[in-house]
């Protein structure tokens, strides 16, 4: 009798070792099986902030090269109607009214970035968005004649820069070589005042001189 209850008692010791072994079996598994969902889950995570972040550098990279070469000072927020309002009629322009570049002269040699200054007389400056007689805003064209009197002036055309702000001076790039520039004046629709209201001036961009050492 005695070596049966061994017997059974070592059967029986047997089998909650081997209960105990394939549930810790399954417990590494269950916990294997985890690890390895959290960890492709962060790296997707990872991956699609690096994305977001180099389109982001991408995007801010390519604004940037933009702004540097074509200058700055722009309408901002004021949006810009591509065609000219109806019943508008543009007004006559008067002796004495015109606008010319206040401090640069026709052939003059200059470096980029060139500063530009707005001057006008007869006329008051001021922002885009009503038409008011004897009143208006600046443009710079870059490589341009002037615009014909009641055209619109393009938007979004980088060599066609508007001032809606009622800027009178700005900041362009410009490359080496000769560039014409021409200021346009137009009233609060960018309506062109035409001609009269136009001086165009021709300008040399010196190339950056180089340094001992530079190739």
């Amino acid at each position: 009798m005695t070596r049966k209850k061994v017997v059974r008692r070592t059967d029986e010791w047997k089998w909650t070792l081997y209960s105990n072994n394939h549930i810790n079996h399954k417990k590494k598994m269950k916990y294997q099986i985890l690890s390895i969902v959290v960890v492709a889950f962060l790296a997707s995570c990872g991956n699609q902030t690096n994305n977001q972040a180099g389109d982001d550098h991408a995007h801010d990279h390519e604004h940037a090269e933009e702004s540097h070469a074509h200058g700055h000072d722009h309408d901002g927020e004021h949006e810009h109607a591509h065609e000219a309002p109806e019943g508008v009629v543009m007004q006559e322009i008067a002796e004495g009214q015109n606008v010319f570049f206040a401090n640069l002269e026709d052939g003059q040699v200059v470096t980029s970035p060139l500063t530009v200054e707005f001057g006008v007389e007869g006329m008051d400056v001021e922002p885009a968005g009503q038409i008011k007689e004897n009143s208006g805003h600046h443009h710079l064209l870059i490589n341009h004649d002037f615009i014909v009197s009641g055209e619109i002036i393009p938007a979004g055309d980088s060599t066609k820069l508007h001032f809606g702000a009622g800027q009178t001076s700005t900041e362009v790039n410009l490359p080496p070589g000769e560039h014409k520039l021409t200021m346009q004046f137009a009233n609060g629709a960018h309506m062109s005042y035409g001609e009269k209201m136009s001086s165009s001036i021709n300008v040399s961009v010196e190339a950056e001189a180089k340094h001992m050492g530079d190739k």
